[in-house]
């Protein structure tokens, strides 16, 4: 996103919540529109792709507390107009370029009416990632790039945490050239930007705004000699393998974030973040409701009918017994508090039992005679019947 579209744009009227709409309103606001105009919801509708992509937008900004703080002051100060100049002397223009407040270039004198010796990039140098006082010709620091990766956990891994090996491969400092781009290590500073990295614009109004600089890439820097592995970049291919540890509780499809653990920066920059996907295998006995894990339990007709104890077992400890009240119905659910998943506060959710009545297939002997003794004491019963007068009602 240039700076122009970053001070113009508005992305409070693209999300249609207020100045001072909570985080809360702005991801709501941003979920219902993100449905509305998906891709995939409007397959070969450009227009809704073009919506989707300011809406997208839109969030990248509003979303981040501190996108949206340097947002904000950005346009306060240029977005209604903030630093406009006025008629000269002679009554014409003259150009307000921002390079110049922000680069270090406003400088104060002995008879200067601000006295920023240094210019004020120190306290607004975050609005447009520029440097402070006498960055001029000082190339700026580059933050690494994200790494999306993906990890397949077993069940009990994923319910109770796991600390795995992820081998990632991304752009890092290019080791033969030292990261310069120049073979010889001695790249030269770029003409066009003058090692900033940036150049000028007009954008109407009176003053500039700076875009990345084309002949450089924004690097500041030119390989006289580009270096064969990476072709004068500064950054090639790097792979390596590192502990990740992901945290208890997570669910399938999770996306985890872990800052600083992307591809490293360069000239001093910080590294990009890391995000990885998890995948959770099934488990043959036990289920998984957000916090709380699930299991079926067989149990006897005569458990069901005149009630009992029945043992149930847990994922990686003891089995607890539950008591089973007479008449238990078929598919009824009971709940063993703390023996459910980790919850982000380190407490856990429970264990949620469903009892399903085991209905023999081989009934012989005793046991067939017990039935059929039950199904003549019980022959004047018929559990159906409110079903046929509910029927009739209707």
């Amino acid at each position: 996103m240039s700076t122009k579209d970053f001070i113009e744009k508005d992305f409070y009227k693209v999300l249609g919540v207020p100045k001072d709409a909570t985080e809360a309103e702005i991801k709501k606001a941003y979920r219902k529109l993100a449905r509305e105009f998906h891709p995939d919801a409007n397959k070969g509708n450009v227009k809704a792709e073009e919506r989707f992509k300011e809406i997208s937008e839109a969030n990248d900004v509003l979303g981040d507390p501190k996108k949206r703080k340097e947002y904000d002051e950005a346009r306060a100060l240029f977005g209604n107009g903030g630093f406009r100049p006025g008629p000269g002397a002679g009554g014409g223009n003259f150009n307000f370029d921002l390079g110049d407040l922000f680069g270090g270039g406003a400088q104060g004198g002995a008879g200067g009416a601000g006295g920023f010796g240094g210019g004020i990039g120190d306290v607004f140098g975050g609005l447009f990632n520029r440097g402070g006082a006498g960055t001029g010709t000082r190339t700026q620091p580059r933050r690494g790039q994200d790494i999306d990766t993906e990890v397949t956990l077993s069940f009990t891994e994923a319910v109770d945490g796991a600390t795995v090996p992820l081998r990632m491969t991304s752009q890092a400092p290019c080791k033969a050239c030292s990261g310069t781009g120049d073979a010889n290590g001695t790249p030269r500073v770029c003409p066009t930007c003058v090692g900033t990295g940036q150049v000028a614009r007009g954008s109407g109004g009176g003053f500039s705004l700076t875009d990345p600089c084309p002949d450089c890439k924004g690097r500041g820097l030119i390989a006289e000699n580009p270096c064969e592995i990476c072709h004068g970049s500064g950054r090639a291919k790097s792979s390596r393998t590192m502990q990740v540890r992901i945290p208890a509780g997570v669910s399938d499809s999770q996306r985890i974030r872990l800052r600083g653990k992307g591809a490293p920066g360069e000239r001093g920059g910080p590294a990009g973040d890391l995000y990885v996907t998890v995948h959770v295998d099934a488990h043959p006995v036990f289920g998984r409701k957000g916090d709380n894990l699930t299991v079926t339990v067989p149990v006897t007709f005569a458990e069901a009918a005149l009630g009992g104890e029945v043992r149930v077992p847990t994922l990686g400890g003891p089995p607890v017994t539950l008591k089973l009240p007479p008449g238990t119905p078929n598919g009824r659910t009971m709940r063993a508090r703390g023996k459910g998943a980790v919850r982000k506060d380190g407490t856990r959710g429970d264990l949620l039992v469903t009892v399903e009545v085991a209905v023999p297939t081989d009934v012989s002997g005793k046991a067939r005679d017990a039935l059929e003794a039950y199904r003549e004491a019980t022959a004047g019963e018929d559990p159906r019947a409110e079903l046929f007068q509910a029927a009739k009602g209707a």
